[in-house]
């Protein structure tokens, strides 16, 4: 029976992980007529709208809101919904369908930043070998970009561009974690999960009409709003929570492997809907990159660490 909870476990954490692949080569690039800030709150609003449906029970949880609890729930909304939502939403737009495989990538230096944050704000710590594996996973990043040449602002502006803002996603992503971590110590997935999606509508709806975003309403196609339910209903909230529900079956170490049909799957995508396929140093910069981040996200062992 637990082998089965394993099982079912590392599917869904893989089936998850391929849809997030799928979203980010396949359906969030094709929203680039819209504003970025208006794409990342419609991607929030109607999530949270379904959620409603269902986790209504957890406002419960506003009575028992310290004033810390607030500001941590801010702080994964920021971070996590706000930044970098908008960060990796704006880097997929700015490539305008040519370096996707490249900007899905980066966003796997999210543990580096998560790790170091965690070691700095929660004072987790540091395995002996985090400086050589982050150095080597961000030197790889730098090859995966550019690969053997020297950057060309003028050439490459918009790759150097998506780039930036996908590495902004990651530091993002990365603080989010260490903060969900705190919030999650009190409030449970789902609590902490709803909760993110609702800070975030929140700071989202109030930059939209701050920013004079909201007549972006009028310029939303048919297909856009498509797409935008597509989201919601796999890439989005159902995704996350087929997260969650694998990774309270199997152990961290093997939710990481798992994770890797996110950038297998995009690189795949990508291929498949666009046509794009990496070169061979880019091929070579990937696999070290990812075999980086693996090593990074493996246990500290009492005996050797």
């Amino acid at each position: 029976m637990e082998r089965k909870f394993k099982i079912i476990g590392a599917l869904a954490v893989s089936f998850a992980s391929v849809l997030w692949g799928f979203d980010g080569i396949v359906l969030t690039p094709r929203l680039y007529n819209l504003d970025v800030i208006f794409v990342v709150f419609i991607l929030h609003l109607i999530p949270f709208i379904i959620m409603n449906l269902f986790l209504f029970r957890e406002y419960k949880h506003l009575k028992q809101f310290s004033t810390g609890d607030a500001f941590m729930f801010f702080l994964v909304a920021l971070f996590g919904g706000v930044i970098g939502t908008a960060a990796i939403v704006k880097a997929l737009f700015l490539v305008n369908f040519q370096e996707l495989s490249i900007v899905v990538l980066l966003q796997k230096l999210q543990p580096v930043f998560s790790i170091a944050l965690a070691a700095l704000i929660l004072k987790e710590r540091l395995k002996r070998r985090f400086i050589t594996w982050a150095v080597l996973a961000l030197g790889a990043s730098y090859f995966l970009v550019f690969g053997f040449n020297l950057p060309d602002i003028h050439a490459e502006e918009k790759t150097v561009y998506a780039a930036l803002f996908a590495l902004l996603a990651a530091f993002s992503f990365g603080s989010s974690t260490v903060f969900s971590k705190k919030v999650l110590l009190k409030y449970s997935f789902q609590a902490g999960t709803f909760f993110r999606y609702g800070f975030s509508t929140v700071i989202l709806l109030i930059v939209v009409i701050v920013g004079g975003k909201i007549t972006q309403f009028n310029e939303v196609t048919t297909v856009n709003w498509m797409y935008f339910l597509i989201i919601a209903f796999t890439t989005g909230s159902g995704a996350i929570f087929l997260y969650y529900y694998g990774l309270t079956r199997i152990r961290a170490m093997l939710a990481t492997m798992c994770e890797l049909f996110f950038p297998i799957s995009a690189i795949f995508f990508d291929f498949v809907f666009n046509g794009k396929i990496l070169n061979a140093v880019q091929w070579v910069a990937a696999i070290i990159m990812i075999f980086a981040i693996i090593k990074l996200s493996q246990p500290v062992k009492a005996k050797n660490e």
